[in-house]
């Protein structure tokens, strides 16, 4: 690309994987059963819109289910993993403490050109805060081809004696990947957070000494977060809107964090977007965290509803708390 050129960042590729284990409400219930904790399928989906998500088996870690998604993307895109010269996994799953899942993926996909390769953590908006990150190093030249990911083992963080939480979350992995383009892509992108707010969802334990200190399974106030959630996610997405000089006509599709159908349908509403152009995934995946959105996206370029020329407002929140969107053209 001629340097005179302006240096825009477009999605050349997607791809995602879930593992093949799929648990419905009802497998759930009986699962749930056995602890004396009840639950049915009719209050999860009501309350949710979640009907079945993924769990990793024993041993699947996060980089597991990012290499095969990481593949699908590199192969949509035609690429080669040595084209690649950023990788950033957005997780709150990781393999472990250190080092990175993004190093540990790079060396699974055999890259070994000394790219740089790092972990974001933003919890829900991570893929998000990740594209943005990516898409700035792309315009300063920094990158040219990039795998952004999303991957989460959220089935390892779960309380399973908690039945508000443990029934809206699964595992899974989404990827892009991005390159620099004379021809504009992402049209704009906005990231927030507010501190104020993270004892609402959040999973307070750390490791120190050897040993778990605090407690390692995730917490939320749901009430909190759906009431957070709905206004910011309006705000983000028209203060996106106008930074790429656009309006809510203009977007093809939305892709909102796959957490809850009720805010989901919530916030299209507020952008006055019919049904039909709400991307939705959060039934068969449920709540993926970072994963939701680029596994919502893959799904929808696969399944021919998102093609070359759509406008797609992608947007995210959570634990944090944290939020943000990115307003792209494919």
């Amino acid at each position: 690309m001629s340097p005179t050129l302006p240096r825009y960042t477009r999605i050349t590729g997607t791809g995602s994987h879930l593992p093949p284990r799929r648990v419905t409400n009802d497998d759930l219930a009986r699962d749930l059963a056995a602890r004396g904790i009840e639950t049915t399928d009719q209050w999860i989906v009501e309350r949710t819109g979640i009907r079945a998500r993924h769990f990793a088996a024993d041993g699947v870690a996060c980089s597991d289910l990012s290499l095969p998604a990481a593949q699908a993307a590199l192969a949509a895109a035609g690429r080669r993993p040595e084209d690649v010269d950023l990788i950033i996994v957005a997780t709150s799953t990781p393999d472990m403490v250190f080092p990175a899942t993004a190093t540990i993926l790079q060396a699974k996909l055999g890259i070994t050109n000394g790219s740089p390769a790092f972990d974001l953590q933003a919890v829900c908006s991570g893929f998000i805060y990740a594209l943005s990150v990516a898409d700035s190093l792309i315009r300063t030249g920094a990158a040219k081809t990039a795998l952004v990911i999303g991957a989460e083992v959220f089935s390892r963080i779960l309380d399973f004696n908690d039945r508000t939480t443990c029934v809206l979350f699964g595992d899974g992995a989404g990827a892009v990947v991005l390159e620099a383009s004379a021809e504009p892509g992402l049209l704009a992108t906005e990231l927030h957070a507010d501190g104020r707010h993270a004892g609402i969802l959040c999973t307070p334990g750390t490791v120190a000494g050897g040993r778990v200190i605090g407690d390692p399974t995730l917490k939320m106030d749901g009430q909190a977060v759906f009431k957070l959630a709905v206004g910011v996610l309006e705000d983000v997405a028209r203060s996106v809107l106008a930074k790429a000089g656009r309006t809510e006509a203009d977007i093809d599709f939305l892709i909102p964090h796959q957490a809850n159908i009720r805010i989901m349908q919530g916030t299209a509403k507020k952008l006055k977007l019919a049904a039909d152009k709400l991307i939705v995934t959060v039934d068969e995946h449920g709540n993926t965290s970072a994963a939701s959105i680029p596994l919502a996206l893959d799904a929808a370029v696969r399944a021919g509803r998102i093609r070359r020329g759509h406008r797609v407002m992608l947007e995210g929140v959570g634990g944090g708390f944290t939020w943000g969107a990115a307003f792209v053209e494919f």
